[in-house]
């Protein structure tokens, strides 16, 4: 499983960004091809990141299915939640439009293409070979090919295996390419940052504070609201006594961005409030792939505001087909570090090829977003569990009241990380290979 987080090797950029944008706008203008290099490499990975990914996440969902009825609930669950989160993320994005103050400048004028029938939208997804959508630049072609290849690959059994064991040292590989490009990350968003503020000054500042405080308020809203009342009215838990009793953690994983340092933590203290423990081994883990809540708002969140930015407004008919795009590509994808960009790339390549530059806008301000993305994804990871296990009947309500009550403390001592892989259950160690 890969690390659910987006930090930087580096310090943010914002600061020195800003600065030389303000006291130097001719010369941060010039660092406009900084971040247009960056941008360039993050949109080298995207075919082969949406092709392994896809591949994959079809693979984890056939492991899944084998373990029966909790594998195909959380399934389903995953995808009903995964949807919310993206539509919400549109649905505030759209309402406030933090982008449409900046209007950047020294861009070639968009102009729409000639409009084209269904039958050759979906001629044109269909590629000359198998292989050519991975050295070109359609990222349709691409999830096509990813689909067929995952299916096919599922079709075959246990003799396709051995494929999905070389497509995810490919996958290593590819990551591998990426994390590299991401130590340069503070680089590219330094130009970028310094050519945006060059150009608009006090508005982009304005812009980006806008869209960090909306997502922040996004991913509290989907917790507190969306989350809170399925918990109470589905399994009778309130959110505020799952989320203190979960405190420890979301503390880890502000100060790592990482949701997946808590992971360990996640599965005794799930077990400790009265899940039984195949349900935490199968939801878990799957989630931590499948179940990735404030990325989802995120990405559809930074679409709109990389459009508006660049004056170039996304029409109803490109968001929708974006939040459909998104729900399949988001899968598995969006836990490793630098993919959620490589995602936020591809979904505005499938639809919006010119928007792709923008890319670079939301890199300076990445940093600042991923602490509420990783508390959000762990949030849903860990009422999915609550959830998962009541409607299977797996869930000890009483136990739990005295847990959340504060009568049955969890036990610090029994958090050894060698003593959990050690009892790490068949079904967990299988999803989470998988995963």
């Amino acid at each position: 499983m890969a690390p659910t987080t987006s930090t930087s090797p580096s310090s943010s950029p914002w600061s020195p960004g800003v600065v030389v944008g303000l006291v130097a706008p001719a010369f941060g203008e010039a660092l406009k091809p900084v971040g247009t290099a960056f941008v360039n490499l993050i949109k080298m990975m995207i075919s082969p990141v949406i092709f392994c990914t896809i591949v994959l996440g079809i693979g984890s969902i056939r492991q899944a299915a084998k373990v029966g009825r909790v594998g195909g609930l959380a399934l389903g669950y995953f995808l009903a939640m995964s949807t919310v989160a993206l539509a919400i993320g549109l649905v505030v994005g759209n309402i406030v439009q933090p982008g449409l103050g900046m209007q950047l400048g020294g861009l070639e004028a968009y102009e729409a293409p000639e409009g084209e029938s269904t039958s050759e939208f979906l001629m044109d997804i269909i590629p000359t070979t198998l292989f050519s959508p991975l050295v070109g630049d359609s990222v349709l072609s691409t999830l096509f090919v990813a689909l067929l290849v995952g299916f096919g690959v599922q079709a075959l059994g246990r003799s396709g295996e051995p494929i999905l064991r070389g497509v995810k040292h490919v996958e290593r590989l590819v990551f591998r390419v990426l994390a590299m490009i991401m130590w340069v990350a503070p680089i590219g968003a330094f130009g970028a940052i310094a050519a945006v503020v060059g150009e608009t000054g006090w508005s982009a500042i304005v812009a980006l504070f806008q869209v960090m405080l909306g997502f922040y308020v996004t991913c509290l809203l989907f917790v507190f609201v969306v989350l809170g009342l399925l918990l109470r009215f589905a399994a009778g838990v309130n959110i505020f006594s799952l989320l203190r009793y979960l405190g420890r953690e979301f503390l880890l994983i502000v100060s790592t961005s990482s949701s997946e340092s808590a992971l360990p933590r996640l599965i005794a203290k799930m077990e400790h409030v009265g899940i039984s423990r195949p349900v935490v081994g199968i939801t878990v883990p799957t989630g931590y792939s499948f179940n990735l809540d404030g990325t989802a708002i995120y990405l559809t969140m930074a679409s709109l505001f990389i459009a508006d930015a660049m004056g170039r407004p996304l029409a109803l008919g490109e968001q929708i087909s974006l939040l459909l795009f998104m729900i399949i590509a988001s899968k598995g994808a969006a836990g490793v570090t630098g993919a959620g960009l490589a995602t936020l790339a591809g979904g505005l390549a499938s639809h919006r090829p010119d928007l792709v530059d923008g890319v670079g806008i939301i890199v300076g301000i990445d940093r600042f977003m991923s602490e509420a993305r990783a508390v959000t994804n762990f949030a849903g990871n860990a009422v999915a569990t609550v959830l998962i296990g009541n409607w299977v009947g797996e869930f000890d309500r009483e136990k739990a009241d005295r847990v959340l009550s504060g009568e049955d403390p969890f036990d610090e001592a029994t958090m050894l990380d060698d003593a959990s892989d050690e009892q790490a259950t068949p079904e967990q160690e299988k999803v989470a290979t998988s995963a």
